[in-house]
C-alpha cells in the first residue's frame, strides 16, 4: 500500500511539473515566431526561406501560411 502511495506522489508531482505556466509560455513564444516561409510537413523544425527539399527525408519544402486565422 506505501508503495502505491509513493508511485502516485512521484506521478502527481512529475505532471504537475510538466504543465507549469513556464513551460506553456515557452511553447506559446517559440510556435508564435515562425523561423522560415517554408517547412517540411513530416519535419517542421526543418525552415527555410526559399523553396527547397527537407535535409532529412528529401520532401519539397511548402509554403507556410502567414495569414493568422
Amino acid at each position: 500500500m506505501r508503495r502505491y502511495i509513493i508511485i502516485l506522489a512521484v506521478a502527481a508531482l512529475s505532471f504537475a511539473a510538466c504543465n507549469s505556466p513556464a513551460t506553456k509560455d515557452a511553447k506559446a513564444t517559440e510556435s508564435a515566431k515562425p523561423k522560415g516561409k517554408y517547412y517540411c510537413t513530416m519535419h517542421p523544425e526543418i525552415t527555410l526561406n526559399k523553396p527547397g527539399t527537407c535535409s532529412k527525408c528529401g520532401m519539397d519544402l511548402v509554403e507556410r501560411d502567414t495569414t493568422g486565422k
